[in-house]
């Protein structure tokens, strides 16, 4: 069975928690409660094969936390994030579309852990959470150049939860497909 590490990201009250309890099936809590440091998730999903002979894959999913005043100056918790990034096949960035400052701060989530992990577009997500009552207005958002690259879906927990689910389950399809094909190729490195 394939094991897969996703990293869940992004700025401080942006709908981390609230979207990995829904993704992964964990719990009912929907209020907010910052997460400290981070959170592990390990959870399976029936839908998500590692091949087509029907193997599972467990997936751990790391809730990071996202307090900036915590990470700036002078970047106290930085020096964990190699700790929580070792490993790591993917990443999600979630971010709240209503708060302007996000769109800056999702610069900096992508540059720490995806650009610095060499991580491919494939292997990340954008996520613009909408929290009950903010309306969920699907604009265009102005992206940076390197997020503008991404996969970017809308979450509204609210209005379509299962349409974030399925999205979520494609994304999961991808990193199982990466992580397959980067043990196939070790393996035939060994053979060879």
């Amino acid at each position: 069975m394939l094991k897969a590490k996703i990293l869940f990201v992004g700025p401080c009250e942006s709908g981390k928690t609230v979207l990995a309890n829904f993704l992964t099936e964990s719990s009912d809590i929907t209020e907010y409660n910052p997460t400290q440091g981070v959170r592990i998730l390990e959870f399976e999903n029936p839908q998500v094969a590692s091949n087509n002979k029907g193997t599972g894959c467990e997936f751990e999913l790391w809730d990071c936390g996202g307090d900036t005043k915590a990470l700036f100056p002078p970047w106290r918790f930085e020096s964990c994030w190699p700790a929580l990034m070792k490993d790591s096949h993917g990443v999600v960035i979630i971010f709240n579309a209503n708060i302007p400052s996000h769109l800056k701060e999702i610069e900096m989530w992508h540059s720490c852990f995806v650009q610095q992990q060499l991580l491919q577009d494939s292997q990340c997500l954008l996520i613009a959470h909408h929290k009950p009552g903010s309306g969920g207005d699907k604009g265009n958002l102005s992206l940076a150049a390197p997020l503008n690259k991404l996969k970017l879906v809308h979450s509204n927990l609210e209005e379509e939860p299962e349409e974030i689910r399925m999205e979520f389950i494609k994304y999961l399809k991808s990193i199982v497909s990466s992580v397959s094909e980067s043990r196939d190729r070790e393996e035939m490195s060994i053979i060879t």
